[in-house]
């Protein structure tokens, strides 16, 4: 296969499988958008959490809302959960890399927050357990997945799930659901 072939394959296979997830899945996402809404106008935060990939999404999610998205409008308390080497080190260290997000989420979350698990594969130890936390807090829990869905599917109350087997399709899906629930969240909140 050539180069030119290769490229051709992976855009038709990424806008073919972005059609079909959106088409079947805007609802859930507008839910999910208004829970964020409700959220930041009660003062509440998003806490967001994921490891590769899914980490570099967890933080640049939670850059769109703390600057800006599209238009200028006040901060938006957003956290992600990757970005602290001390406390992942720490942790890690002295707990177990399993516990990594957990602690945090412990540490930072309350009732009515926004928790956003990602994880290609839903079968991440340390986003399970933070998640079964986020619960237990009382958090609105969202989790964005691959494959089918693992074990994080059913552990939160919104599943996105893009039923792909490639980590690459999956996180371009990922990346694009964070952008319209930035979008969203700009367009929708009271007093911004």
């Amino acid at each position: 296969m050539s180069m030119i072939e290769a490229i051709r394959i992976a855009v038709a296979e990424s806008l073919e499988l972005k059609k079909e997830f959106f088409g079947a899945n805007e609802m859930l996402i507008a839910q999910v958008a208004r829970e964020i809404c409700i959220a930041l106008e009660n003062g509440n935060k998003v806490l967001l959490y994921g490891n590769g990939g899914s980490a570099a999404d967890s933080q640049h999610i939670a850059a769109e809302w703390v600057g800006r998205f599209q238009r200028e409008r006040r901060p938006l308390p957003a956290i992600a959960l990757t970005t602290d080497t001390s406390i992942l080190t720490a942790v890690g260290n002295d707990y177990g890399f399993d516990q990594i997000f957990v602690r945090q989420v412990r540490a930072l979350g309350r009732k009515g927050d926004i928790s956003i698990g990602i994880s290609t594969s839903g079968n991440s130890p340390n986003v399970l357990v933070a998640t079964e936390a986020a619960r237990e807090l009382g958090m609105v829990t969202v989790g964005l997945t691959g494959g089918d869905g693992g074990k994080l599917g059913a552990k939160v109350q919104y599943h996105l799930n893009v039923p792909h087997k490639s980590s690459a399709r999956v996180q371009e899906i990922h990346i694009m659901i964070g952008h319209i629930l930035c979008a969203l969240a700009d367009e929708n909140m009271k007093g911004l």
